[in-house]
C-alpha cells in the first residue's frame, strides 16, 4: 500500500503541466481528510491545490492555517513562498515582501533559497521598486557564476540603491 506522501505525490504527478481543476482539489481533499483538519502538511496540500486552481484567497486562508500549525523545514518555506505568491497576486505585496525578506534571512544556506530570492524579486517588481528586484535576482544569481561575483555584486548593490 502507498504511503500518504506517496498519493498525494501521485495526484500532483497527474496534475502536472495541466490546469488543476476541481477534481484536483477533491483528490488532495480526500487524502488530507485522512489527517484531519488540525494537521498542517494537509491544510499545506489543500492550500496548493487550491492556489495551482486559481483561488489564490481560499488558498491564502489554507497556507496560513498550515504556518500557525506548524509546518516541517521541508514544507514550511515552500508554504511561506506559496503564500507570499498568492498574496502578491491578490495584490497584498506589502504583506508578501515582509513574508519573504524574513524568509531570506532564515534561509541562509537552505535549499529554497534561490526560489526565495525569486519570489522577493517579484514581490518588489509588483510594489514598484525594480532596482531592487533586479538587485535581489542577481544577487541570487552570483553564487551560479563561474566568474565575476565581485562586480556582479557590486553591480547588484548598486542598482537596488535606486529605489531606495
Amino acid at each position: 500500500m502507498k504511503t500518504w506522501e506517496e498519493r498525494i505525490a501521485e495526484v500532483w504527478d497527474d496534475a502536472a503541466n495541466e490546469l488543476v481543476d476541481e477534481e484536483v482539489i477533491a483528490r488532495i481533499d480526500a487524502i488530507a481528510a485522512e489527517r484531519g483538519a488540525d494537521d498542517a502538511r494537509a491544510e499545506f496540500e489543500r492550500a496548493g491545490a487550491r492556489d495551482s486552481a486559481g483561488r489564490p484567497l481560499d488558498a491564502i486562508t489554507l497556507y496560513r492555517r498550515a504556518l500557525t500549525l506548524g509546518l516541517d523545514a521541508e514544507h514550511e518555506p515552500q508554504a511561506i513562498i506559496q503564500l507570499a505568491s498568492s498574496l502578491r497576486n491578490v495584490g497584498e505585496t506589502a504583506e508578501a515582501l515582509q513574508l519573504l525578506e524574513k524568509a531570506q534571512k532564515d534561509a541562509a544556506g537552505s535549499p529554497y533559497g534561490d526560489a526565495i530570492a525569486a519570489f522577493h524579486a517579484l514581490a518588489l517588481a509588483s510594489s514598484g521598486a525594480p532596482h531592487r528586484a533586479l538587485s535581489v535576482a542577481l544577487l541570487a544569481l552570483v553564487p551560479h557564476l563561474p566568474r565575476y561575483h565581485r562586480s556582479v555584486t557590486a553591480y547588484a548593490q548598486e542598482i537596488g540603491e535606486r529605489d531606495a
